[in-house]
């Protein structure tokens, strides 16, 4: 009689385990930090960017004024390191996203143009890059980029603006694109799909221009060999039956990657003049660094 209780209670806690264990398992909050673009093919990429992108330096902030480093904590713990240049009585926020292979102190250096045109600049490094922590993966930066959006339109300012620069315009695009989260977007020299890199389909930036893109301007370059205008096409086609504003420049490059001072200087005029329309913003920004 003794055994058989035992036996029964042993069951009965076996049984109230694997309940327990099934409920965590079907509860468990799915990786953000999960490769999506193939287990092995996208963490070596972004090793592989890593490199190419370098470490933090504070030389590259040394003559900016009104820098601020910040520090944004998501959801799932990870700590972004990045900056705010601070205009005075901002009508607004730009939240820049930089490509693949670059650090937020790399652009920093241009940003006060954007500053002294009344908005407050804001960027970081991408999840795992310089002053960020966790894991590089593309699906955990597309969340992060919501969560920063969010973040920024919580403190209530009037516009609200983004610029992506290649990898980075793959990213808001896939962020925020078809929603009501922006007044603005500059989407310059990202590829029209990133399938053919082994990622979803989902991801395609083709796949996120809402069907109403008047507030999405969207640049190519002849001269660029990064993202072709071939790659482009797509995005650059769909993007004009639904709207947006396009821009092919015959003399731009990739960006950052342009011939001449003057053209990188007319590149973020033609940035600017999209992202706050008023006559006082088409001059020429001064040129700070890189």
């Amino acid at each position: 009689m003794r055994r058989t209780y035992v036996f029964v209670l042993v069951l009965f806690l076996l049984g109230a385990l694997m309940a327990n264990e099934t409920k965590s398992v079907a509860t468990q909050t799915p990786d953000v930090e999960a490769a999506v673009c193939g287990s092995c093919r996208e963490p070596f990429m972004f090793w592989l960017w890593h490199i190419l992108a370098g470490s933090p330096s504070q030389q590259r902030l040394a003559h900016i004024e009104n820098v601020e480093r910040l520090r944004f904590t998501t959801r799932d713990g990870i700590e972004l390191g990045g900056y705010k240049l601070t205009a005075r009585n901002a009508k607004g926020y730009l939240l820049v996203a930089q490509g693949n292979a670059m650090l937020a102190d790399h652009l920093v250096a241009d940003l006060p143009f954007f500053r002294d045109l009344g908005v407050d600049v804001y960027l970081f490094d991408y999840r795992g890059y310089g002053l960020s922590r966790g894991k590089s993966r593309l699906a955990a930066i597309v969340a992060d980029y919501e969560e920063l959006v969010a973040y920024l339109n919580n403190k209530e300012y009037a516009q609200r603006l983004l610029y992506g620069i290649s990898m980075g315009g793959v990213i808001l695009l896939n962020a925020v694109g078809h929603s009501q989260a922006y007044t603005r977007l500059v989407v310059d020299s990202s590829p029209s799909r990133i399938s053919n890199l082994g990622c979803p389909e989902r991801y395609d930036p083709v796949r996120h221009l809402p069907e109403a893109s008047s507030r999405i301007m969207i640049i190519s370059g002849d001269r660029d060999r990064v993202v072709t205008p071939r790659q482009m096409s797509e995005l650059l086609t769909v993007a004009r039956t639904r709207g947006a504003r396009v821009l092919q420049d015959h003399d731009f490059a990739h960006p950052y990657q342009d011939a001449s001072v003057e053209t990188h200087r007319r590149r973020l005029s033609e940035v600017a003049a999209f992202l706050l329309p008023e006559p006082e913003h088409t001059s020429s920004p001064v040129h700070h660094g890189r």
